[in-house]
């Protein structure tokens, strides 16, 4: 054979192995990840997510971010983005439309313990993913010869798959229109093992991952397997999942949720995009009877039980509703916390002052009724009394009572107590006290306390104690504990309209928690200063650094809308529910 033919030949050769390997067809992600992965989560509908992301107002708003507009002036912003000019031109394709073919077949991270992680990457465009691997590869041969490492990107064929590495422990493979990636090239070699033997174990047959893509729905943009029976073998894992180191308010605010996690097997997450909103669901393999004795108190009893809706209170920034028997939980104290911790035995004796030495459980706790809500809101304060300097937020308890004609008057003189104790504290340390008043709201008499600002001039910058404006309210079968009067003249309001409306509990849901963006985001500008001055402290950033921080998470509360997260149970097993709502355009 001459030398044209010869090399027509091996090129037409050559030809013919890329495009084999190109048409070999591929198994889910999942059959080439070791059975053993404690964490896998797969992206399968890329565009789902990408049609969201490369939205053109979506990218305009982006851009008019201030976090963006900042990074875009720095020189390490530019030289990416001189980056991204050379790929698009020697790739010849947009950046978006890239992206798209190097994802568009979906996404999988596994965790392996013991072994290291799993990044697979299906492309749409196998030929585009080998030029972009061959310009990488390029580089990184003459930045290591350029550092006397020539040797450092090499490339080695283990059962039909050639494996690369640029250095380090990183490794990778490309077959066909995959990418996969390690960071250990032994767990790189047992991918191929499970290529070469597809009736190898592999997370693909396993029944618990099996039941979890199943539970996580169809239809859902992303899926996360969580393999609960290999973690909780993890010590750290373990003493929380068993209550070790739990103090009682974790116990109370969590209730359900670590005994159905420690009764499960496994957990999925099903990750739904919608226009505006991401919705995640959550689903384990334990039936909500698993949860056992110790979370029985927050575990609706009767059918149309649960934890209330949420109240609208104005300048809200959150507001967490539970159902929660008060009286179960600190009954079952002993069970729930057999070594009782020295802050329980301190809240028991401040309990038996403040109540006249009653019995908490049986004559104060079994007073209040399971539907228990928690409200955070931005305060709005008088001018003729001053804006404090640092701006704390409103935080109040709404509770309902069993027998209000009786317990209306505990409660009065439980609080009063709790305000003289503070008058007697701040008056052995020369500070001025709280001043009594018993002002109407509507046709609801309160108590509140205040402190007299009639000697300050400047009411500009007042001190940080003018937050504190404490309020109870006790009228038909509430009970509202506020820090501030304006918050409990808001909540009186919510609730009589509540009550109007006759509002139904949410039943077979014990824990609903919501957080409006619009006053997160209003609470963190009204108090950016102090936060920055706070970073600088606390971080040792540069004004600029700190500026720059605060600014970040200033920004990203100001893109949400609203975040609603909701607990219980449906079809007799536990679930969960959060969804976030974005301000995008």
């Amino acid at each position: 054979m001459n030398k044209p033919a010869t090399a027509l030949f091996l090129v037409l050769a050559i030809g013919a192995v890329r495009n084999a390997a190109a048409a070999e067809p591929l198994p889910p992600a999942s059959q080439w990840i070791p059975q053993e992965a404690v964490i896998a989560v797969e992206v399968t509908r890329t565009n789902d997510l990408l049609d969201r992301a490369f939205d053109p107002k979506v990218i305009e708003a982006v851009q008019e971010l201030p976090v963006y507009r900042q990074q875009a002036s720095t020189p390490g912003f530019k030289q990416f983005l001189g980056v991204v000019d050379y790929l698009e031109a020697r790739l010849r394709v947009d950046w978006p439309t890239g992206i798209r073919k190097l994802v568009g077949g979906g996404v999988t991270l596994a965790v392996v313990p013991g072994e290291g992680a799993l990044l697979v990457i299906d492309a749409e465009d196998g030929e585009l993913l080998e030029k972009l691997h061959e310009i990488v590869r390029t580089f990184a041969e003459a930045e290591a010869a350029n550092q006397g490492q020539p040797d450092r990107v090499r490339s080695a064929e283990y059962r039909g798959v050639t494996g690369w590495t640029f250095g380090g422990d990183e490794a990778h493979a490309i077959v066909g229109n995959r990418l996969v990636v390690s960071n250990k090239a032994e767990l790189l070699k047992r991918v191929a093992d499970l290529r070469a033997d597809p009736s190898a174990k592999s997370l693909a047959t396993l029944p618990g991952y099996q039941a979890a893509r199943q539970a996580a729905g169809a239809d859902a943009s992303a899926v996360a397997f969580v393999n609960l029976e290999t973690l909780k073998q993890h010590p750290s894992v373990h003493k929380v999942l068993e209550g070790g180191g739990m103090n009682p308010l974790v116990s109370l605010l969590f209730a359900g949720v670590t005994e159905a996690l420690r009764a499960s097997n496994w957990l999925a997450l099903g990750v739904h995009v919608d226009e505006g909103a991401i919705a995640l669901e959550a689903a384990v393999d334990a039936a909500s009877a698993d949860a056992g004795a110790a979370a029985r108190f927050a575990l609706p009893k009767q059918a149309g039980e649960g934890a209330m809706p949420i109240l609208a209170v104005p300048r809200r920034i959150a507001e967490l509703s539970l159902y929660r028997d008060l009286h179960a939980f600190y009954a079952a104290k002993d069970e729930l916390f057999p070594e009782r911790t020295s802050g329980l035995i301190f809240f028991e004796n401040m309990m038996g002052i403040f109540f006249s030495g009653r019995d908490l459980t049986e004559e104060v706790l079994a007073k209040t009724r399971p539907e228990v809500r928690f409200v955070v809101a931005k305060q709005e304060y008088d001018p003729a009394i001053g804006t404090p300097r640092v701006q704390i937020p409103a935080v109040a308890a709404v509770f309902r009572m069993r027998d209000p004609e009786k317990f209306r008057m505990v409660a009065e003189e439980a609080w009063q107590k709790a305000l003289g104790l503070i008058n007697f504290t701040r008056g052995q340390q020369g500070q001025p006290g709280l001043i009594l008043d018993r002002p109407t709201h509507g046709d609801t008499k309160f108590t509140t306390a205040y402190f007299s600002s009639a000697e300050i001039d400047d009411r500009t910058a007042i001190a940080t104690h003018f937050n504190f404006r404490p309020a109870l309210a006790v009228f038909d079968d509430y009970l509202i504990l506020s820090s501030t009067e304006g918050l409990a003249r808001d909540l009186i309001d919510a609730v009589k309209s509540e009550a109007a409306a006759t509002v139904e509990p949410l039943a077979e849901t014990h824990s609903v928690l919501e957080v409006d963006g619009a006053g997160l985001a209003a609470i963190l500008g009204a108090n950016r200063d102090n936060l920055v001055r706070q970073n600088m402290v606390n971080e040792g950033h540069t004004r600029e650094q700190a500026e720059a921080a605060i600014d970040a998470l200033l920004t990203i509360a100001q893109q949400l809308d609203q975040l609603t997260l909701r607990v219980g149970a449906g079809e007799g097993r536990p679930q969960a529910n959060l969804e976030v709502k974005l301000n995008l355009p």
